[in-house]
């Protein structure tokens, strides 16, 4: 029986939404699946282990993505869009795939029900319409002119109207394809599949009244193939001085690291760091370690906490771990992950734009010291074995392939 044919496509703005849809890919079985990957280009370093074909996409640039979150305007113009759009059936119809799963990739939302081809959608649980969540106005520039006190509800009370305004680009190109709106929820615009699986577990999201369409597939741990810097083995990383690791991320507050490493350098800890390639170290503390990349997954293992920018992938290799998080959040996906680690006990938040040293070096203390928060992220790394996301994938890929007429199982 021939293979079925699983095409991935990333939106390559952040290196979580090229991580994700790999790790899946990478764990499908080769003899009974054809894996195509679409991606930008940048990526090659991550699929040094990768043996399926690649094709090409167009992204927008991690900065153009970063600098719409940091002002929030809409990520997406409809032009764009409408240019994805061309470029996803250009794609479908060179590869014809049995079935597509996207990442953060919206205009499958168009371009896969044109092409009447099964699509899967992987997302965070805190974007779920199924999902409540508390907002908190994020890093913007009305948090630089207001005191948070003031700028917090006003978030709250024009939220909505931001969230329609963001969703109005892919309805426009809906409609321009004859397609109907999804409306004016932003949350609907991120999570439009056949099927939408989460990145993320029940415990720290928990569901209220969701279809079966949607569902848990537990966190994706992944970390580049990378050489271990040669600092890794040092005899001193085992002298059994608490290990603290620290990563901002592709997405994060990169030129708060010098800042993060003098906050920790009179504390008795070692720290390990990685810049993300986005911005340089001069003055090392003594107690630092500092590499552009590190296995996030290992460096978790070895740590007594990690801090990170309150993002889902690192925050996931932590927890994973069963070490608790400090987020050092600035856009609003971070902020909402955020806010389910804290009220699980497993970590804190603390606010990008009001960033303090003291603030830092007097959390990093208090988790350090902290058995309750040690013991939150312990049941939740029980809670994160009971999903094997490839297992759970499989399930939802059976039976959308059972139920289309171009891509039915026997």
């Amino acid at each position: 029986m021939a293979r079925k044919k699983i095409l991935f496509m990333a939106e390559a703005v952040t290196l979580a939404h090229v991580g994700r849809p790999l790790s899946l890919a990478q764990g499908l079985d080769e003899e009974e699946y054809e894996v195509h990957f679409a991606c930008a280009d940048g990526y090659d370093f991550c699929f040094k282990q990768a043996h399926f074909r690649r094709w090409r996409i167009d992204s927008i640039s991690s900065l153009q993505f970063l600098q719409a979150l940091a002002h929030g305007k809409p990520v997406y113009t409809e032009s764009t869009l409408h240019a994805y759009v061309e470029d996803d059936l250009r794609l479908l119809n060179a590869a014809q795939p049995d079935l597509v799963i996207g990442d953060f990739r919206l205009s499958l939302s168009v371009s896969a029900r044109l092409q009447r081809i099964p699509y899967i959608t992987v997302s965070n649980a805190y974007w779920s319409p199924y999902v409540r969540q508390h907002y908190t106005v994020p890093s913007l520039p009305l948090t630089g002119v207001l005191p948070i006190w003031l700028a917090d509800p006003l978030f709250r009370l024009i939220r909505p109207l931001a969230f329609a305004s963001h969703a109005v680009p892919l309805n426009r190109v809906r409609r321009r394809h004859g397609l109907p709106s999804l409306g004016s929820d932003l949350r609907r615009i991120y999570t439009d599949a056949d099927r939408t699986l989460y990145a993320d577990i029940e415990q720290l999201f928990p569901p209220h009244g969701m279809p079966p369409t949607h569902d848990y597939l537990g966190p994706i741990i992944w970390a580049p193939p990378l050489d271990l810097p040669d600092w890794w083995q040092r005899p001193e990383l085992s002298s059994g001085r608490p290990i603290i690791y620290v990563t901002l991320g592709s997405s994060g507050q990169g030129q708060l690291l010098p800042r993060v490493l003098r906050a920790l350098a009179p504390l008795p800890v070692t720290v390990l760091a990685a810049t993300a390639g986005t911005i340089r170290v001069d003055a090392v503390p003594p107690n630092a370690y500092v590499a552009p990349f590190l296995p996030g997954d290992a460096a978790a293992r070895r740590a007594s906490l990690v801090i990170c920018n309150g993002g889902s992938p690192t925050s996931q290799q932590a927890l994973t771990a069963g070490v608790p998080v400090i987020g050092i959040a600035g856009n609003l996906d971070q902020f909402l992950n955020m806010h389910g680690i804290a009220a699980a006990g497993a970590g804190l938040l603390l606010r990008a734009d009001r960033f303090q040293e003291t603030d830092l070096r007097h959390a990093a203390t208090r988790m350090l010291d902290d058995g309750r928060a040690r013991l939150a992220a312990r049941q939740l790394a029980t809670a994160m074995r009971v999903y094997v996301p490839g297992q759970r994938l499989l399930s939802h890929m059976h039976a959308l392939l059972a139920s289309s007429p171009r891509g039915g199982l026997p």
